[in-house]
């Protein structure tokens, strides 16, 4: 992997983990026009990269990670268990999964379901706008309807968001939820990740991994930052549309 290789990954991997478009089908695209190797060392790289999102992420909500807040945590915990669980037992069925048919499939899907949500959401005044005021059931609601993000190109913050404006959270706080949802997610991955690939850590090139790092961290941040305020402007219809339009790329070009 090279220096522009990196930069082209980290972006696309800031960009796209945190939007309800699947980072999965993009990588696909991009490794394949950037002939890069599906190789232990580009998973290691991947590693790299999540990371970096991840602290953009602890980051900007660094005021809620503190005991204080320890009532919050306690149903994003809530909300992780299903997807750990069923990962753990389902691992070897969901590396099958991996195929552009499922994915390009997934990508439409989900776009369908964007669309046919808002075309029946309105908000109301009983739709809960503080994340903190989430319940232990409308998290557990969440968490289920995060499993389906284990299949490829589901998206687990489009399958969060969705599950978020279907136990009648808004449109911010379901995002909200959504990206704390993602540290223990992403950290569990990217941590069974780094077990599996450590080794490859020692003949890396130090210098691309530490530019793919960077830059993905500040894509990351910058779009969680303009991701707000699209949502407080927006509804949640160009994704699903854009969503359909790329699966039907995949499915038509490989």
């Amino acid at each position: 992997m090279d220096y522009f290789q990196a930069l082209i990954i980290g972006i696309i991997e800031g960009f796209t983990e945190f939007l309800p478009i699947s980072s999965t089908g993009h990588m696909i695209v991009a490794s394949t026009f950037l002939g890069l190797p599906q190789d232990n060392l580009t998973k290691a790289y991947e590693v790299i990269i999540q990371l970096a999102a991840i602290l953009a992420v602890v980051i900007i909500y660094r005021d809620k990670i503190h005991l204080s807040k320890i009532l919050l945590w306690e149903k994003v915990l809530v909300a992780f268990l299903p997807l750990m669980v069923v990962g753990y037992l389902l691992k070897d069925v969901i590396k099958t999964l991996f195929t552009v048919e499922i994915v390009g499939g997934m990508f439409i899907l989900g776009g369908v379901v964007f669309l046919v949500l808002e075309y029946f959401y309105t908000e109301q005044e009983y739709h809960l706008k503080d994340v903190e005021k989430i319940s232990y059931r409308q998290a557990l609601w969440i968490g289920i309807a995060q499993i389906l993000s284990l299949i490829p190109g589901t998206s687990r913050s489009g399958a969060t968001i969705v599950g978020g404006l279907l136990v009648h959270l808004d449109r911010k706080a379901s995002a909200e939820f959504s990206f704390l949802l993602a540290i223990p997610v992403m950290l569990a991955v990217s941590g069974y990740d780094l077990l599996q690939h450590y080794e490859e850590f020692s003949r890396a090139n130090w210098g691309v991994f530490i530019v793919g790092f960077l830059v993905a961290f500040v894509v990351a941040y910058l779009t969680i930052k303009l991701f707000f305020v699209f949502i407080q402007r927006f509804t949640f219809v160009l994704f699903g549309l854009y969503r359909i339009l790329f699966g039907m790329i995949l499915l038509v070009i490989f």
